[in-house]
């Protein structure tokens, strides 16, 4: 059992020390994951916080058939797609205009060490959603295919075309720029 399902298990049992642990532990990540989905870093940080508050509040039953990751991450982007459908029927404006885009570079600084990763994650931000995604899940959050297809509710064979077709394309947009990366 990963140390965040063994928290969660904790948090359950009425430890809400374990619940900050939770939320130091996959804050960062959670973000950036959902921020594919957002028009700016202050709405995936709102995504985010939505997120936990789910868990917190509605305390939803972990079976263990994933990884703890993998389960909140799928959590993360049903929520997501969940808020944005209300958005739409509401039609709410944005007030991302307001917020300062160095929110994003911090969380990027503290969660991207190197700077090849930093430079292909800026290019990931010019491709479609889908490749973004699973680019950022495979190769920044190190889950498998099969994890992958559990989050994105795609099949394992969907989910490898969908990555192939998002190296080829991130690779390109690269090339443009004239960066080379070898392990595209």
């Amino acid at each position: 059992m990963d140390n965040g399902a063994s928290s969660y298990r904790r948090f359950l049992d009425g430890d809400r020390n374990s619940f900050t642990e939770l939320v130091t532990e996959y804050w960062d990540g959670l973000t950036l994951y959902l921020s594919g989905f957002a028009c700016s870093i202050t709405e995936a940080e709102e995504f985010a916080e939505e997120v936990f508050l789910k868990l917190y509040a509605d305390k939803p039953k972990f079976a263990g058939k994933s990884s703890f990751k993998t389960w909140l991450y799928a959590i993360g982007r049903n929520t997501v797609l969940n808020m944005l459908r209300k958005r739409r029927k509401v039609r709410e404006l944005p007030l991302d205009d307001f917020y300062e885009a160095s929110d994003k570079e911090d969380i990027e600084r503290n969660h991207i060490h190197d700077e090849n990763k930093r430079l292909l994650y800026g290019a990931m931000e010019e491709l479609h959603g889908d490749y973004r995604q699973v680019l950022y899940l495979v190769y920044f959050e190190n889950f498998g295919v099969a994890e992958t297809a559990e989050i994105m509710h795609k099949n394992e064979k969907q989910v490898s075309n969908l990555l192939y077709r998002a190296k080829a394309a991130l690779k390109k947009n690269l090339e443009k720029e004239g960066f080379e990366y070898e392990e595209l």
